[in-house]
């Protein structure tokens, strides 16, 4: 686990847990001081594939954030070019990290096929980008109310979306882990990204579906409340307590 301030005004605590039922973590996670960056990734594949990966893309979009670090730092100055910049500052990364595995995969048999989910958080100034390919999320708490900021690439999520099933024949469909995004399992994908702004208060949440799979959205707000790394704690907790049967990861910011 780790722990970063920046700016005075903001603090983020990251951490992981192998859970209950699994022989390995095969999440990652890393956070960048200097950049403001946050990732997590949930990785997928046999012969410990899903660990290389996940930390594979991880480490890529923070190496390939701090190339860009101009258009990152650029984002605070707000503007619409800018945000683009940033935006596609962003997508290049995910990219990078999906070009990267798919090219590990292809020259290393044992590891064919495999791949991660992938959610980014970049914050400058105040303003920030979201970046996303998978279902690990990225939550946000603002005056009370919790907000998904990234959408499921999963099967069940497009079926919600087209209005063949509801969100409670969704809790109980077989086809519930059923990736339909991935980074890594093709040379290219597409990369969801979004641009908003902060307001003092704010609190972020990225995580893998090892956590939020054990949460309903309105619960966050009292966890979020506290202290990034005591949130971070007792998030990762819960979802043991819960069952624990995936990896569990989280990383939590506060803007204040």
């Amino acid at each position: 686990m780790s722990e970063l301030t920046f700016n005075m005004r903001r603090v983020a605590f990251g951490g992981t847990d192998i859970g209950r039922r699994r022989v390995s973590n095969e999440d990652a996670y890393g956070l960048d001081l200097d950049l403001g960056a946050f990732v997590v990734a949930d990785g997928m594949g046999g012969h410990a594939a899903g660990e290389v990966a996940s930390r594979e893309a991880v480490d890529t979009v923070l190496g390939m954030l701090r190339r860009d670090a101009v258009a990152i730092a650029a984002l605070a100055q707000g503007g619409a070019d800018n945000i683009r910049k940033a935006q596609r500052a962003v997508e290049a990364a995910m990219q990078a990290a999906t070009y990267m595995i798919f090219a590990i995969a292809e020259n290393e048999p044992e590891q064919r096929g495999m791949g991660t989910t992938l959610s980014t958080l970049v914050l400058s100034g105040s303003r920030g980008i979201t970046g996303q390919v998978g279902d690990s999320r990225i939550y946000r708490v603002r005056r009370g109310c919790v907000s998904r900021m990234t959408e499921d690439h999963t099967l069940v999520a497009w079926q919600i979306k087209q209005g063949i099933i509801s969100e409670q024949e969704a809790e109980r469909s077989p086809h519930k882990n059923v990736i339909t995004r991935a980074v890594g399992s093709r040379d290219y994908v597409q990369v969801d990204t979004m641009a908003f702004d902060l307001e003092p208060g704010d609190r972020y949440l990225v995580c893998s579906d090892g956590l939020h799979g054990y949460l309903q959205d309105e619960e966050l707000h009292a966890y979020m409340a506290k202290h990034p790394e005591q949130a971070v704690d007792e998030l990762i907790a819960l979802a043991n307590q819960r069952g624990g049967r995936d990896n569990i990861t989280a990383i939590v910011v506060g803007v204040d």
